[in-house]
């Protein structure tokens, strides 16, 4: 059926504009004043209300074997809570183990989200080994559509690499155009920082931060840097957390190393003193990088405004209450990570847009734009624009509500941002111009997502 947006106040991330929007045939057709439409189009009135492209979350974890367990959401109910706040498009970590066969790992998390994501969504591949088959094996999974890589310099024996693991698939990344994402840490000091604190009887929540020091996301960030100013390849650090790392960062970039800087809503909301509660309070609140003092709340702001930081994702992982008791006798045994998917898009407007940090054309850039330029699905997603596909989010910057496990959609019973106020939300949002969800509801298709195929070369 086709769609006409009328009265639409347009916003991406380098205009605004005020006209009517028609869609057809799952992409944006025409754009322009008093628009005309078939008797059987669909006619949405937006006055009042910014429309906005549909957002991306480019750091996302639906399916994920980790810490002796299994991520809570499903492909059905992560992608409905992420429509619901406005996302209409994620990019999920594959994460087989070291222990796993790699092609085999795309192969079981392409079957978990084939015909149950009710949004597209694509993937990065995790190297997590790097053996006489490897190379054959990733480019065989390029060739299927993948356009990006992850690479863990933390989680020793499991997910991590060492550093000559790193320089090949660097190697083989710059051959093939492949941007290469890094979760930024030192493997073997966080292992080290561990076992003394657990030898002191430091087993709380409250000491995950000091295993996992600024120091040593600093580290992290600079080595990655470093073997991309070698290889020449192109990279991205996924869920930077602090000043030190950020510094890091941007002096790489300033000698011309190509790249780019994600930060994760938690760490620009909250701060290490949520895992200072005891117990299973604390715990929901571990995550890798730790959540830090609160002063780097405002460094990060401030640098996502200034676009120093490029993206905002979730780094979505729901591990509910009793998976996070799996820690009650050890920080090291908690499930690591907070959901998110639902969230990011609400309270990225309310903290950052309206609090002035951000202006509305940066904020469409760092949780849309951006993430479709460096993953390769640009200008078919992240931008209004005639030819791209009608993903579309109509925002009622009106809307006044409170965040709560109660309420919200994803498959977990706690929410890392309880109680927190939000200004603004979706009331409509589109998939390829079908309407999904209606003032928070979902109304739409379950299955209506698809893999979005990407070509390298981008870098």
């Amino acid at each position: 059926m086709p769609l006409l947006i009328r009265n639409a106040d347009i916003v991406n991330a380098e205009s605004r504009s005020r006209g009517d929007i028609y869609v057809e045939n799952e992409t944006i057709s025409r754009i322009g004043q008093n628009l005309q439409a078939p008797p059987d189009a669909e006619v949405i009135d937006a006055t009042g209300k910014l429309v906005f492209p549909g957002f991306i979350d480019p750091h996302v974890h639906i399916y994920l074997p980790f810490m002796a367990t299994f991520a809570k959401d499903t492909h059905e109910t992560g992608s409905i809570a992420a429509l619901i706040g406005g996302t209409t498009t994620y990019i999920e970590m594959c994460c087989p183990s070291r222990m796993d066969d790699a092609l085999d790992g795309y192969r079981l998390w392409k079957s978990k989200a084939d015909g149950n994501s009710a949004c597209d969504y694509t993937f990065h591949m995790s190297v997590t080994k790097f053996e006489a088959r490897t190379e054959a094996q990733l480019r065989e999974i390029v060739a299927d559509g993948i356009a990006s890589f992850k690479v863990f310099l933390a989680y020793k024996n499991f997910f991590g690499i060492d550093d000559g693991e790193l320089y090949q698939t660097l190697q083989l990344a710059r051959k093939l155009g492949v941007i290469v994402t890094a979760h930024c840490e030192n493997a073997e000091l966080v292992g080290r920082l561990q076992q003394s604190l657990i030898e002191q009887g430091k087993t709380g929540p409250e000491w995950h931060e000091p295993s996992r020091p600024e120091s040593v996301e600093a580290e992290g960030t600079h080595r990655f840097a470093t073997f991309l100013e070698i290889t020449g390849c192109a990279g991205y650090v996924v869920h930077l957390s602090c000043q030190r790392a950020l510094d890091a960062a941007m002096a790489a970039k300033s000698r011309g190393v190509r790249l780019w800087i994600e930060s994760v809503l938690p760490h620009l909301l909250l701060d290490k003193s949520y895992a200072e509660h005891r117990g299973v309070e604390g715990m929901k609140h571990v995550m890798s990088p730790p959540l830090r003092h609160h002063r780097h709340r405002k460094v990060l702001w401030d640098a996502l405004g200034a676009g120093f930081i490029d993206t905002v994702g979730t780094d979505h992982c729901p591990f509910d209450t009793a998976q996070k008791l799996l820690g009650k006798d050890a920080f090291t045994q908690i499930p690591n990570g907070i959901p998110g998917i639902e969230e990011r898009v609400n309270l990225l407007y309310t903290y950052g847009v309206k609090s002035g940090v951000l202006t509305l054309q940066r904020f469409v850039d760092a949780a849309s734009t951006q993430a479709a330029k460096l993953f390769g699905l640009f200008p078919r997603k992240g931008t209004i624009a005639v030819g791209s596909d009608a993903d579309l989010v109509i925002y009622d910057t009106g809307y006044h509500g409170t965040i709560s496990a109660a309420t919200h959609h994803t498959n977990c019973d706690y929410s890392g941002f309880q109680g927190m106020i939000i200004e603004g939300r979706p009331a409509i949002v589109t998939v390829r111009g079908k309407v999904q969800v209606r003032d928070g509801k979902f109304v739409g298709e379950r299955g209506r997502g698809r893999m979005l195929r990407r070509e390298p070369g981008y870098f």
